[in-house]
């Protein structure tokens, strides 16, 4: 079976990517762009599944990972006793190909090495057919597709697997470069794989030296923001919310979820994000990308979509693949597309408004898409959705959308009135006042005096630490206050804050939602508690692996869990560690200046 999740690392090329276990083996590869079919699906499985391998033949008494400085490129280290020690660095070149490459150095004595390649096509399901070249091996599966394993170290062929041993001295240095190839596609110019190296080094590097942030916890932050980076589907500028499927939110039940989409709220937080850390050219990207579906869709936004901005359509079961955890069933695919989700509409013109505030320029036409979002929220602000978690039993009126549906009111006033754009400012205004008078009374619980989950429901929801986050009510007011204090009192389990009340999950109990407790943290701060932000901020800072990344959750008893790496994790650390280091200046995102708005009582 496969590993524990935080034994994983993430490379990739900004079009796909795959994660590498501290035992040397690839248990996830979808090529060529993240939402492909993976040939490599142990992660799902097992070894009849698909996976490459590349270790000492000797068990290693430790071993120890890191990236090379401000870089994708992962470095094992397997410590071998008197026999010696080896270093194996994977990285995936940045180019148009799905390529990885492995580079073997053996540091100290002499070792002997095992590789095994076996990739099993369509998510495990199809065993490759394998025919030498001249110069390396093929493996091509049944659609035409293959993949082309490079070495100057002798191949073997046995069954449906590529294998190797070799023995290296200290000092010595071999490579391992795995090319996917489409039916169409025709290989490119071979680079050398050391060319290769550093030019990937350089060119993580290069991107890295534009972040603007210089804080106290900068190695976290650029981990995270190269993270994020590695999330890009750089084609299209949209950005995939994991890049993975089906690892569980609970281990042996079945909330197993399809993350290699697009969501529209992880990406905007993650933007926003970006502009704080000086990555203009990201935004931009995504902009073009969100003017794109605007147009196709008229304003009428789903959801999710997928990595060239389609509509996803449905969702698939993948029977013979036993799942992580054997949780059940494995999805392809996300139904969540077609739901109904209110808060987008205010999160894309959060977007916008602050990349106007942050001396983005945008065109008439950026302005015409974002009226016609407006014009949207106006429509449907108060019909009930299915929430910012996706809940698949009913549609309900849920406090952290309507709040959202403010916000798209709220920054379009604000758009119009800086920058003389033309709208119609008295209804707009009446809109947004009227959306907040109904949000205080209808969304408010009367014996706690403290905001509730939904209209229909008086639970806590950690979604709700948003309200002062955005300028809805400012973080003194008692209402916000209270639901802090509803949600330290039901929420708060074993020192992290669950997103919602443990009968509302799909699959019962679950891990705590990271991103829900980074904005316990974050509200921590706006309330004058520094200290006791500091310690969520290092407690969460603790639950990362090795090489500094998170999942979507975390179980005290598996870890980290759900799918992995988690873009939502690791957009709402950065923005903690920002409010933390400088809370009264810091967000240069969405958020207006505090107070600014004077609401309805």
């Amino acid at each position: 079976m496969s590993q524990p999740i935080k034994d994983y690392a993430l490379i990739g090329n900004l079009r796909c990517a795959a994660l590498v276990g501290r035992n040397g083996s690839i248990d996830w590869f979808c090529p060529p762009r993240f939402d492909s079919p993976a040939c490599f699906t142990r992660l799902l499985g097992t070894e009849e599944h698909g996976f490459w391998q590349l270790a000492p033949e000797q068990t290693s008494l430790k071993i120890e990972r890191h990236y090379q400085q401000d870089t994708l490129v992962l470095c094992t280290e397997f410590h071998c006793g008197d026999t010696g020690r080896v270093q194996i660095c994977d990285f995936m070149p940045l180019q148009n190909d799905a390529v990885i490459v492995r580079r073997v150095e053996v540091l100290e004595g002499r070792l002997q090495m095992n590789m095994q390649l076996s990739p099993r096509f369509g998510y495990g399901a199809r065993q490759p057919r394998i025919e030498e070249l001249v110069d390396g091996i093929s493996l091509r599966d049944s659609d035409g597709q293959r993949l082309v394993l490079h070495s100057e170290v002798p191949l073997r062929i046995e069954g449906g697997n590529v294998l190797a041993s070799f023995a290296l001295n200290a000092g010595e240095v071999r490579y391992f470069t795995l090319s996917h190839l489409t039916p169409e596609q025709i290989p490119s110019p071979d680079r050398e794989p050391p060319q290769l190296l550093a030019d990937c080094v350089q060119w993580w590097q290069d991107w890295v030296r534009q972040c603007s942030y210089q804080g106290r916890w900068r190695d976290a932050v650029i981990r995270s923001l190269i993270t994020l980076k590695a999330l890009t589907y750089e084609p299209s500028g949209s950005m995939v919310a994991a890049p993975t499927t089906s690892l569980p939110e609970a281990p042996g039940r079945a909330a197993n979820w399809d993350y290699r989409f697009c969501w529209i709220r992880d990406a905007v937080w993650a933007l926003d994000i970006l502009i704080d850390s000086n990555y203009m050219s990201e935004v931009h990207a995504w902009v073009h990308w969100l003017q794109r579906v605007i147009e196709r869709t008229a304003g009428d936004m789903h959801v999710l979509y997928s990595l060239d901005g389609q509509a996803e359509h449905g969702e698939e079961k993948l029977d013979w693949l036993p799942g992580y955890l054997n949780s059940r069933p494995v999805r392809v695919g996300n139904a969540a597309h077609d739901q109904h989700q209110l808060d987008v509409y205010g999160q894309l013109v959060d977007l916008l408004h602050a990349a106007r505030r942050n001396g983005m320029q945008l065109s008439q036409q950026d302005w015409h898409d974002q009226c016609r979002l407006v014009d949207e929220v106006i429509k449907c602000w108060q019909q009930p959705d299915e929430g910012i978690w996706e809940l698949r039993d009913q549609r309900r009126n849920y406090v952290h959308s309507k709040v959202y549906a403010w916000v798209a009111l709220d920054r379009s006033i604000r758009d119009a009135e800086k920058w003389q754009l033309h709208a119609p400012l008295d209804q707009w205004r009446a809109v947004r006042d009227r959306i907040h008078a109904d949000i205080c009374r209808k969304g408010i619980d009367e014996r706690r005096g403290a905001f509730k989950q939904s209209y229909e429901q008086a639970k806590p929801d950690a979604s709700l630490l948003m309200i002062p986050l955005l300028g809805f009510l400012p973080v003194e007011d008692p209402r916000v206050q209270a639901t802090i204090t509803w949600i330290e009192q039901d929420l708060l389990r074993d020192g992290l804050i669950q997103r919602f009340l443990p009968q509302d999950s799909f699959s019962g109990d679950e891990g705590a939602f990271l991103a829900c407790s980074f904005w316990y943290a974050d509200n921590l701060v706006m309330s004058k508690r520094e200290e006791e932000a500091e310690v969520m901020f290092a407690r969460l800072l603790a639950l990362r692996n090795d090489v500094g990344l998170l999942s979507e959750e975390y179980d005290p008893q598996y870890g980290l869990i759900g799918n992995f790496p988690q873009a939502l994790s690791h957009l709402a650390l950065v923005k903690s560690a920002y409010l933390l280091q400088a809370c009264e200046q810091v967000h240069h995102g969405g958020a207006p200046e505090r107070h600014s708005y004077k609401p309805m009582p």
